[in-house]
């Protein structure tokens, strides 16, 4: 790994001014589990993503961390460990599919020193990407060497360009929860729905999200979930203890009598963003849930664009939307 420079950001303007001087090859830090053990210990770099220089810790930033809960929400700092989230009772019991994803991150250990923000924010795990002598689009090369390679975890929706898929187990559950995240900037404070957070390759193949280089995620804020509503989830893993989706799924769904008022119906492991499966959820909408889960799941075959080796991937999709909306309504 190739030295570096580490600063303690007193405040979330601290960080952001340190940030806008320091220039692109500056980076924030909090667990540093993906950009420390990851991005540089692994020398991932290219001509469009340089390789970090300067590291801004925001865990000594008191307002990021922390969960604050009022009457209609939870405000969570981004720079609050998974543990600390997970294992919240009030988050439990106001939230659980955001908890249930939570305790399926990593280990232990890594959601110990692992972030929200670092969650939501790391970078794809694909092998090209991740690989050293692959000069691929997110690295700022012309080639996506999944197109002709071992492309068995790749995206299978929204590709074009990049076939990653975001590997944030937290940022799917979020997605369904219709959560929003603040962000700090040298532009000032703005908040974005998590709809519009996410960022494919169509937008920008170098980047994931909207972050600006001079910007820093502060917290994110989930609504308290409306009446009848039933929430659910479920990770399949090629390994059962620490490892990425190949398929989850997040369902939140507001019931009456069992029949589908309103929702969110979120996928991880199939596309470069988090994907809100709407297909699914107009399949579902004014009926029966139980009744009508089979059918809708099968209608996410009608988006998929399966690659040479991950065609699998549609019916692990379809078989798990269909078992976590039943088990959200069970």
């Amino acid at each position: 790994m190739k030295a570096f420079e580490l600063y303690d950001a007193a405040t979330v303007q601290d960080a952001v001014s340190m940030l806008s001087k320091f220039g692109p090859a500056a980076k924030v830090v909090a667990g540093g589990s993906d950009l420390v053990a990851g991005v540089m210990k692994d020398w991932i770099h290219g001509k469009g993503m340089p390789y970090p220089e300067k590291l801004i810790d925001v865990t000594t930033i008191p307002e990021m961390v922390g969960i604050k809960l009022a009457s209609d929400s939870a405000t969570i700092g981004a720079a609050t460990t998974l543990s600390a989230i997970a294992e919240s009772p009030q988050m439990q019991k106001g939230w659980r599919v955001l908890t249930d994803s939570l305790f399926s991150v990593a280990s232990p250990e890594i959601r110990n020193l692992g972030t929200l923000g670092g969650n939501i924010n790391q970078r794809p795990r694909c092998w090209f990407f991740r690989g050293e002598k692959f000069s691929c689009y997110k690295k700022g090369g012309d080639f996506c060497f999944a197109v002709t390679g071992d492309n068995r975890y790749n995206a299978i929706i929204g590709g074009e360009l990049c076939y990653i898929v975001h590997p944030s187990d937290a940022a799917t559950a979020l997605l369904a929860l219709n959560a929003s995240a603040t962000i700090a900037g040298t532009g000032g404070t703005r908040t974005v729905q998590f709809d519009n957070y996410f960022t494919g390759p169509r937008e920008d193949v170098l980047r994931e999200n909207i972050l600006k280089p001079d910007e820093v995620m502060v917290n994110v804020t989930i609504p308290r979930l409306a009446p009848n509503t039933k929430t659910a989830w479920t990770k399949l893993k090629f390994r059962q203890v620490y490892d990425f989706a190949l398929v989850s799924v997040a369902v939140v769904a507001t019931q009456e009598n069992g029949v589908w008022k309103d929702g969110r119906v979120v996928l991880g492991g199939v596309a470069p963003v988090p994907y809100r499966a709407k297909v699914v959820e107009q399949a579902l909408a004014g009926k029966n849930i139980k009744e009508n889960a089979k059918a809708a799941a099968a209608a996410i075959k009608t988006v998929a664009r399966p690659m040479s080796a991950n065609a699998y991937k549609v019916d692990v999709a379809t078989a798990l939307i269909e078992k976590t909306l039943l088990d959200a309504i069970a």
